[in-house]
């Protein structure tokens, strides 16, 4: 078997498990929507969730050791399209027609941007000064960005800057992760106990606990889209200033870029809409309405609050 073979099945295979993990938080969410986060720490489901995304990175470096990033990180947007039918089959519904068309709309952005914005030179280090800089402006964004969320009144949005601020922690966590394996390379597991890699440990966790919050209130879809919206993004900004990295094709590829981002953008708005079937019941008719009459008045029932995106 040859060797883009093996990272095109290593790939595939690390977005499934990344799928599987969403997939795992995002019901364990709706199971648990009172519960505080991080008391989730205390169930077995959480743990296995924090092993599949585990199994997901570990798998996602085999790719990269078989074939090139321009090939491997395109093939990571798999995750999202993988989760939808498996957050389906667990609550036993059907994929809407928007999510899957709004599904579409982020996987084909998130490729064109991945292609864009992915480096042409081999890993780099960050120096000290800027791994510092990079710490401190990744703790003030996440930061601001739950501020938002604990502000925001509709839940929806709430979810969505909290998938941000997810996306961006995993992002300083993969750039942190790519300049500690350097070092460790150079000065040996010592730089394990290094600061930096604190700083990584933390974005790393921090990253699964701000996602877990995601899911409690936006179902499956529309957090894991932005999370994988902003991780690319987040790395392409650090890239950029840096490392000294530039889209492909200049000026026009930033324009490229940006239209890229706007189209996956419009694929998490399809997906933050709630399907409208409730207690089971799968939406009827090619536009997911109802037919059964409108919805009776009084409170919503419990699970409307968080509704699993299928």
């Amino acid at each position: 078997m040859s060797a883009v073979a093996l990272a095109v099945i290593f790939a595939i295979a690390s977005a499934a498990a990344y799928a599987a993990g969403a997939v795992v938080q995002e019901r364990l969410a709706a199971d648990a929507a009172r519960v505080p986060v991080l008391a989730l720490l205390r169930r077995g489901r959480w743990w296995f969730a924090v092993g599949l995304n585990a199994a997901g990175g570990a798998l996602h470096v085999a790719a990269l050791a078989y074939g090139p990033l321009s090939l491997v990180q395109p093939l990571g947007v798999l995750t999202l399209v993988l989760a939808l039918p498996m957050g389906a089959a667990l609550a036993g519904r059907r994929v809407a027609n928007r999510h899957w068309r709004g599904a579409g709309y982020t996987v084909a952005g998130l490729v064109v941007l991945l292609l864009l914005v992915s480096p042409a030179t081999g890993a780099e280090a960050l120096t000290g000064r800027d791994a510092t800089t990079l710490a401190i402006a990744a703790a003030v964004t996440v930061a601001v960005l739950m501020g938002a969320a604990r502000l925001s009144r509709p839940l929806v949005i709430r979810s969505l800057l909290n998938a941000a601020a997810s996306g961006v922690a995993f992002a300083v966590a993969s750039a942190l992760t790519q300049t500690v394996a350097l070092r460790t390379s150079e000065d040996g597991p010592i730089a394990l106990l290094s600061p930096l890699a604190l700083v990584l440990a933390a974005m790393a966790v921090g990253g699964l606990l701000l996602s877990q919050m995601a899911y409690r209130h936006s179902g499956l879809g529309a957090p894991l889209a932005t999370v994988t919206l902003a991780n690319p993004i987040a790395s392409a900004v650090i890239g950029m200033v840096l490392l000294g990295e530039r889209f492909v094709g200049g000026t026009v590829g930033a324009l490229a870029a940006l239209a890229a981002a706007a189209v996956a953008s419009l694929g998490v708005v399809a997906l933050a809409q709630p399907t409208p079937a409730a207690a089971g019941i799968p939406p009827a008719g090619p536009d997911d309405s109802p037919d059964d009459g409108p919805a009776p008045e009084g409170p919503a029932p419990k699970r409307e609050r968080h509704p699993v995106l299928v």
